[in-house]
């Protein structure tokens, strides 16, 4: 796979069963580029290791931000889709290699219970990503998210869209 200046990552729609969608609050406020006042929020995503098949790396990354292992595989979102950082952090962010990320996007259902879900310690003694989190509509999602990342966020909602029903 030839990502060319767009470092490799992963997003994930982790449903809860009245089809509420996990979004957790970014920790790190003073990181620039990532962060803009009332768009803190985003799903679970993240880079895919070398040699990392992009499921397996969701299904990691998911663990290391939320704890959270209790998921089934629902959907893959069809496309790759990509976002370009503002140029004024991309020189900053990861070191200046990337201009912004290529993500995969696939939807899992939560299966377990809400005590699971442990953003401050999560699985992998990783840093903790976010310091708050809630389920929230699948229509909202584009208003949370930073603006650059927005267009990406629309199109996984489109195509996640179906599965928002309660189950």
């Amino acid at each position: 796979m030839d990502f060319g200046n767009y470092r490799p990552c992963v997003g994930i729609m982790l449903l809860n069963r009245n089809g509420l969608v996990f979004i957790g609050r970014r920790r790190n406020k003073r990181l620039q580029g990532h962060i803009a006042t009332d768009h803190e929020w985003q799903m679970p995503q993240g880079g895919i290791d070398a040699g990392e098949n992009p499921y397996d790396a969701a299904l990691r990354e998911l663990l290391e931000e939320t704890n959270v292992s209790s998921a089934s595989f629902l959907a893959e979102a069809q496309d790759w889709l990509t976002y370009d950082l503002p140029v004024e952090f991309a020189k900053k962010s990861w070191k200046g290699r990337y201009q912004g990320q290529r993500q995969k996007w696939f939807a899992l259902r939560f299966e377990g219970d809400d005590s699971e879900i442990n953003i401050h310690t999560p699985a992998g003694g990783q840093k903790p990503e976010f310091d708050a989190w809630r389920w929230e509509p699948m229509q909202h999602l584009s208003e949370l998210i930073i603006p650059f990342k927005r267009p990406v966020y629309e199109k996984v909602v489109e195509s996640f869209r179906h599965l928002s029903e309660k189950v």
